[in-house]
């Protein structure tokens, strides 16, 4: 099945929350897209948009569901966060825990760490397919899957243009991990230093396959907040709206000039 417009959304942490405001923008123009392939946080927020759910309800789920929460901690297990006790808060959202029961086609993608190879998601249970595609190392535990350990699709793929490619006629893509300018004052220690090189090669990995996207938004403004920055939602997800309303027109160029599309 062909599709009328696709969407890429990156992993990003926090900053991934700039991909509800790109889709507050689509919609409000009526432009919404019906395919999405995301990783990470983009799989949350893409997870809640192809079930329905409004900028408002996405947002509020970011902030009253926050994975961040002390009670969610782990106890002898390999990350900081259980992954596990997150599902109860996804089945508030997401009760029929399927993908065949999203209206809008979904892809997510996640890293089977123990055999290094890229698994992506497309049918069957959804929410543990959500949970190991947004499983950041070191941070969450990983969410195992018949019996395969999963962590954050962005490891290897952190721009999962792969899956749509050819199934849409204009393919947007979104990118909320622009690269930062950082002093080398700021390389204080082996942790900083370690960030900084697994920041660069997600980078450089994705930009690769910028050009493959009809459109491309990512917005340089969210080099300014951190990974897990809890505390400007609202300001992240207000630049993705912003840089994707100024991008509009270009949207609309790019679906009259491709067969099958159609704006009205």
């Amino acid at each position: 099945m062909k599709h009328r417009l696709g969407i890429v959304l990156s992993g990003g942490g926090s900053r991934g929350i700039a991909h509800i405001g790109v889709l507050k923008a689509l919609d409000e123009y009526g432009l919404s897209p019906d395919c999405i392939s995301a990783t990470s946080s983009g799989a949350i927020v893409g997870a809640l948009y192809a079930a329905g759910y409004s900028s408002e309800k996405m947002l509020e789920f970011f902030k009253v569901k926050s994975p961040f929460k002390l009670s969610k901690f782990a106890l002898g297990k390999p990350g900081f966060i259980d992954t596990g006790k997150s599902v109860a808060d996804f089945l508030e959202y997401l009760p029929e825990n399927s993908f065949e029961a999203l209206p809008k086609r979904l892809f997510l993608t996640a890293t089977d760490i123990v055999n290094a190879r890229l698994e992506i998601f497309t049918s069957g249970s959804l929410i543990p397919a959500v949970l190991a595609s947004s499983s950041i190392p070191m941070v969450f535990t990983p969410t195992e899957i018949d019996g395969r350990w999963f962590s954050d699709g962005g490891i290897i793929n952190n721009f999962p243009v792969e899956p749509i490619r050819m199934l849409c006629d204009v393919l947007i893509g979104v990118y909320a991990s622009p690269l930062r300018q950082v002093d080398r004052s700021a390389l204080k220690n082996s942790l900083a230093v370690s960030h900084r090189a697994i920041e660069v090669g997600m980078y450089f990995s994705s930009k690769a396959k910028f050009h493959e996207c009809d459109v491309f938004i990512c917005p340089e403004e969210l080099s300014r907040f951190g990974l897990f920055d809890t505390k400007h939602l609202g300001t992240i997800l207000d630049i993705g709206y912003a840089a994707t309303v100024e991008r509009i027109e270009t949207i609309r160029k790019a679906m009259t000039q491709k067969p099958g599309t159609d704006t009205a």
